[in-house]
């Protein structure tokens, strides 16, 4: 079973995001994998609103990530958090794939292992 970290937006409208990003777990689980997904967990236990705690947040996700097999992001918007995350995998050679929404369900891309980097706010 691969370990997935789940990337998804998360900052601006909390509520809906939280739930897009419960559905990408979702998505990970029914495909055979287990997931990680930090802005799931951390926000639980730090002050979003602290900025010390929320970079504690990233960072701690960050660490995590090289305990995974691959990087998942979903969604159709890239903000600073993700691409911070991206290409810490891109660092580490973990491979990422771009999952995108279709029809009530998702959209897996190919493996993408030290691809160009993408933009922000782009697909």
């Amino acid at each position: 079973m691969k370990i997935i970290y789940v990337v998804s937006p998360y900052a601006g409208d909390i509520e809906k995001n939280t739930e897009f990003a419960k559905t990408a777990c979702r998505f990970v689980m029914n495909e055979g994998h287990a997931f990680f997904c930090p802005h799931l967990l951390y926000p639980n236990i730090l002050d979003e609103q602290n900025p010390q705690q929320r970079q504690l947040g990233l960072d701690m996700g960050l660490a995590m990530l090289q305990n995974c097999n691959e990087l998942w992001c979903f969604g159709d918007h890239i903000s600073y958090g993700m691409m911070a995350e991206i290409e810490e995998a891109q660092r580490l050679s973990i491979p990422t794939r771009r999952v995108m929404e279709q029809e009530q369900s998702f959209h897996v891309g190919e493996v993408r292992n030290n691809a160009p980097r993408m933009e922000m706010g782009t697909l």
